[in-house]
């Protein structure tokens, strides 16, 4: 029986022979050093709001699954883009040893044959621009204040390889999970000329810089990225995490499986839900394995980390293996 990371290099090499489907999540062990990119977050539904490290308040609300940034006027950090200069500093990096020591404890946990040591990096790029300002502002400047817009990423651009730095020299991790999500359900929220222009070059700045170290790189985009797979591909994804099935993986899978491994299809809407039942897991795990295949493929539910709002994930890893027994 392959270890699990000699399963996943199967399961991402053409012609490999997994003997099994990759779980979800279970090739990698997670550091997430919310301290030093988020500062402060809210957690759970009805914590306090908090403002993390670029000044942004986040609120998480009781009856909702994930915190969102607010931008009223009283909250919103960037009203006016050309003001970003005097608004806006890097991250501080903690020197505090303890802080260091303690994520090192967590890597040291790692069984190595089975897991990577992996940093999450909760916001990107995309994501980051539209928590300072709001969706509509972020918008609407990629087409009315295009040279802000450049040097507003570049600045985020070296937010980011300061953390990539530190992760790599601090805690050597082997991989980054790493969050932006680029389109809604059925579309992509740039077009890809405007991801070519504007996104694209960052992260072939982020993600060539974790590449040169020996990272492997794990994309969550939770929505429609079909027409921007090219651009993960020529940026250096490893893994797409957070397919949906409007995307069409098999589709994706035939065309660019050879390149990049799709982690997904499973729906979190449809089946991390109070009333969920082991039929519903059953039917949508098979669903989606069946429909995806054992080549370039990692079934997952769709949300970026393996935590569950209404505890579905054990199910939905039993219904995985049930169906590894099947279709291998």
């Amino acid at each position: 029986m392959l270890t699990v990371k000699e399963n996943l290099r199967e399961v991402m090499t053409k012609g490999g022979k997994p003997d099994r489907f990759v779980k979800q999540y279970e090739f990698l062990n997670l550091l997430v050093p919310d301290t030093y990119y988020m500062g402060n977050y809210p957690v759970f539904p009805g914590s306090p709001d908090a403002v993390d490290q670029f000044g942004v308040t986040w609120t998480l609300p009781d009856g909702q699954m994930g915190a969102f940034p607010l931008h009223d006027d009283e909250h919103r950090v960037l009203k006016d883009i050309t003001k970003w200069r005097e608004i806006l500093h890097k991250p501080f990096i903690p020197e505090d040893p303890g802080y260091w020591g303690m994520l090192n404890g967590i890597a040291a946990q790692t069984d190595r044959d089975n897991q990577y040591v992996c940093a999450v990096q909760t916001q990107g790029i995309f994501e980051r621009l539209h928590a300072l300002m709001g969706m509509e502002d972020a918008l609407a400047n990629f087409y009315e204040e295009p040279e802000e817009m450049h040097d507003l990423i570049d600045f985020l651009t070296e937010c980011e390889l300061d953390f990539a730095k530190v992760m790599i020299e601090k805690c050597h991790i082997e991989a980054v999970l790493h969050h932006d999500d680029w389109g809604a359900t059925e579309n992509s929220f740039l077009s890809p000329a405007m991801f070519e222009e504007f996104i694209l070059p960052a992260y072939k700045k982020i993600y060539g810089f974790y590449k040169e170290n020996g990272v492997l790189i794990v994309h969550h985009n939770d929505g429609y990225g079909k027409n921007l797979v090219p651009f993960m591909v020529e940026m250096g994804v490893d893994i797409w995490q957070g397919g949906i099935p409007t995307n069409d993986l098999p589709e994706l899978i035939e065309k660019y499986g050879d390149k990049l491994t799709f982690m997904g299809e499973i729906e979190t809407r449809v089946l991390d839900v109070p009333n969920w039942t082991p039929e519903m897991v059953a039917a949508e795990v098979e669903r989606a394995c069946r429909k995806c295949g054992t080549h370039a493929f990692i079934p997952c539910l769709t949300a970026g980390m393996p935590f569950t709002a209404f505890g579905v994930g054990p199910a939905v890893d039993a219904e995985i293996d049930r169906m590894s027994k099947e279709m291998f």
